[in-house]
């Protein structure tokens, strides 16, 4: 009777081992395999309920997933509260579990720093301090501008930072709803100004196809040359970067065949 019931306490301790492996396993498995969205939600990051970022991110994001990958983003949250911001870096961090996270923002934010996250403070706009940042970042293989959201920081930036973006790369511009709000030099009645971002960004699409233009002596530009898709959502922006080679099949040194 006693050897029955050291028998029985002995198999049902590893049966609860296994239970508790399987348990800790399928915790594990759940972390690490859960979306964008949740990874959001659980950190309170705002580019899912507020927005809906998540989705378009994940989907441009996720074979990077699992790479060494250095990501800046323009903008931490939290405005001048030392204490409060830094859901998104969090958030990235999670994702990209080898990933080094970068963030700069007009206030300080330092005490949000941990492993794999290093904040900056300073302005977007100022070159000084993005060469700054990246001589200690390294150059980025994301860049991401969640910043200030005016018009004009957000195409200075973007002329400051593209060109320091890792050949296949990918740039993102949030919020891009301030194009028409005249607060921030946005326009809503003319919707072809070239002074807001949207307007900017569209005209680089022309880049894409420079191959194809009818120009005598045409010299192509730098983002010409290097930018080799863009895609547009609602408020949001992905610019990858490349070399933009692909020949026309029709036209040869700004001449159409056969003319």
């Amino acid at each position: 009777m006693i050897i029955n019931r050291i028998m029985l306490n002995t198999n049902f301790r590893k049966f609860s081992m296994s239970l508790f492996q399987k348990l800790r396993l399928f915790r594990y498995n759940y972390i690490k395999n859960r979306n964008l969205t949740d990874i959001a939600i659980s950190n309170g990051c705002d580019k899912w309920g507020a927005h809906f970022y998540t989705p378009h991110y994940e989907s441009h994001f996720e074979s990077l997933r699992n790479e060494k990958i250095i990501l800046l983003e323009i903008g931490i949250g939290g405005y001048s509260n030392i204490n409060y911001g830094g859901a998104s870096l969090r958030m990235w961090k999670e994702f990209f579990k080898k990933g080094k996270i970068y963030g700069i923002d007009i206030y300080d934010k330092s005490k949000l720093d941990e492993k794999r996250i290093k904040t900056f403070q300073g302005s977007q706009v100022d070159n000084y301090f993005l060469e700054k940042v990246l001589k200690t970042s390294g150059c980025p293989d994301i860049i991401i501008d969640d910043g200030s959201h005016i018009n004009e920081h957000i195409i200075e930036s973007f002329k400051l930072l593209f060109p320091k973006l890792k050949n296949g790369g990918i740039y993102v511009v949030e919020d891009v709803q301030t194009s028409y709000w005249p607060d921030y030099g946005g326009d809503s009645e003319n919707l072809d100004n070239p002074d807001t971002a949207i307007n900017f960004f569209k005209s680089l699409v022309h880049s894409l196809n420079y191959q194809e233009l009818l120009i005598e002596e045409y010299q192509p530009t730098y983002y010409d040359q290097n930018i080799i898709s863009i895609q547009f959502y609602h408020n949001l922006i992905f610019i990858y970067k490349g070399s933009n080679d692909e020949p026309s099949n029709m036209v040869i040194n700004n001449r159409i065949l056969n003319k």
